[in-house]
């Protein structure tokens, strides 16, 4: 892949204003090896990392299209600014692969400001007999309009994927077991029994639960009672369940701010899936819990061609296109590969086919680190993808790499790797430097086993300012750094010694 080697309108002002180490403007040199920061923008376009022309990648709905014989990925549009109480109608794209999109535009537009689902939410499509059944969530901008319903889950039908009919006849509320407020991301799948089944995340006298529901064929709907109730005072968005291999998941978006990020239960059975939350008096599930990557990834589901299973979530911009700023409620669409252990713990992993988008790669020389050091590496482009292999010394060894760096750099982002304890490791985004805050507290930390060999093989993918970071199979790590292009990059050490060996940076 070609990087992109322009600036948008903005980026050039601001580079513009950047000082040089001669006379000559920045725009018009050639020679950048001075290593010096410069203020750079995203491009309009991004390549890997979907983003719409106008707007942002809201709550992605994944399915797998059989008749196509690709991924549809439905998600919600969102304009910012919105149009006040009427907003995020269901736009899609197409892919094959994960790595390479091509846009379907709108396919299914708000209702007025009168109707239920004059917003729109999250939701979920199968095909049955020739018809595709997209299940959505409804949400009123004013209950007076209908009847007290807050939220109900509606339905759409296409016989093409393209022209949709919005189905009135259909609408399942929480009115006579649970909350008005609360019934949304309905998530249909074909159970074991042929039967059509359908989980809501809701609440019941006031906890939040996923209540089930039942179908013989997608339009009259029966209550099954509650599938799994959710423990302490948290809220299961966006649930996803499917079995893969000899074990079934559950995928879910924690909706609590001390948490919010995607999570996991699994079990061998459905039963043992379902009784994970059932002890709700305080202990934590932990052989059958586990979580799929940082805050910078959100309301992620999954979608599988029958070979592959992977899963698509947004990566929030940030108010301001600052690192630092509040976390905007959507961004980019951001795909990775569900990858399954032994002992049927799941990992995130680098989709292959991004892999294949870039061509040709610079080789860079082995370097030892000791101590307090790092090495500054060449200026990155709009989109990137690195490979390199880290090995510590000891257990006690830390290192990181930094991001939208240079020599005068004032702060910049670096993903650190720590030890915690001897037996794991966590990953951070801290913002370093003389002006930098240290450990950003709204990006949590990932905890993975340390490597008996000390070896951590390590691949970065950035495309314009959203980054994913793989190690080892056991670790992926999405997030949100601005100003990475046209930049220097670094790996560090902390201390003790490491050894960075086999890097290749895409050209």
């Amino acid at each position: 892949m070609k990087k992109h080697m322009q600036f948008t309108a903005i980026g050039l002002l601001a580079a513009s204003v950047c000082a040089c180490s001669d006379s000559e403007p920045v725009l018009t040199r050639h020679d950048w090896s001075d290593m010096e920061y410069f203020a750079s923008q995203d491009a309009d376009k991004q390549d890997i990392f979907y983003k719409p022309a106008v707007g942002f990648v809201g709550d992605p709905m994944p399915f797998f299209d059989p008749v196509d014989n690709d991924f549809k990925i439905l998600y919600l549009q969102d304009y910012r600014p919105n149009q006040a109480y009427v907003y995020h109608p269901i736009w899609a794209v197409s892919t094959r692969d994960g790595a390479s999109y091509q846009a379907m535009g709108e396919l299914v537009p708000t209702g007025n400001a009168a109707e239920i689902d004059a917003a729109i939410g999250t939701g979920s499509t199968i095909y049955h007999q020739g018809t595709y059944y997209t299940f959505y969530t409804g949400h009123s901008a004013n209950k007076a309009n209908t009847g007290g319903i807050n939220e109900a889950v509606l339905l759409c039908t296409s016989s093409d994927f393209k022209t949709w009919t919005k189905d009135r006849n259909l609408m399942i509320t929480g009115e006579a077991e649970y909350d008005v407020n609360d019934f949304r991301d309905p998530f249909v799948y074909r159970a074991d029994d042929g039967s059509f089944r359908m989980l809501v995340s809701t609440r019941r006298n006031g906890k939040g639960v996923l209540a089930e529901y039942s179908s013989d064929n997608l339009l009259d709907w029966k209550s099954e009672g509650v599938f799994m109730t959710m423990m302490w005072d948290r809220f299961y968005e966006c649930p996803d369940l499917f079995k893969m291999g000899d074990w079934w998941y559950l995928v879910y978006s924690e909706q609590h701010n001390a948490i919010r990020r995607v999570q996991y239960f699994k079990g061998r059975t459905i039963d043992e899936l379902r009784a994970c939350t059932a002890n709700d008096a305080g202990l934590w599930p932990d052989s059958h819990e586990g979580f799929l990557d940082s805050r910078g990834l959100y309301a992620g589901k999954t979608a599988s061609d029958g070979t592959d299973r992977y899963i698509w979530g947004w990566c929030a911009s940030r108010a301001g296109f600052n690192t630092t700023g509040y976390r905007d409620w959507a961004g980019n669409l951001v795909c990775h590969k569900l990858i399954q252990h032994s002992d049927g713990s799941l990992t995130l992993g680098e989709a292959p086919a991004v892999a294949k988008l870039f061509g040709e790669y610079s080789s860079i020389a082995d370097f030892n680190l000791e101590g307090d050091t790092h090495k500054l590496l060449p200026r990155l482009g709009y989109v990137n993808r690195a490979t390199f292999t880290v090995k510590t010394s000891g257990r006690e060894d830390r290192f990181g790499i930094s991001l939208a760096r240079g020599n005068d750099s004032r702060k910049y982002y670096t993903l650190m790797v720590n030890p915690e304890g001897l037996d794991r490791r966590k990953i951070n985004l801290e913002e370093e430097g003389p002006d930098g805050s240290g450990f950003m507290p709204d990006n949590d930390s990932y905890l993975f086993d340390t490597p008996a060999d000390g070896v951590y093989n390590i691949t970065l993918v950035t495309d314009n300012s959203v980054v994913a970071l793989y190690i080892n199979d056991v670790l992926c790590y999405t997030n949100r750094i601005y100003g990475i292009a046209m930049n220097p990059w670094s790996v560090n050490c902390y201390g003790g010694n490491i050894e960075v060996s086999d890097m290749n940076i895409s050209k």
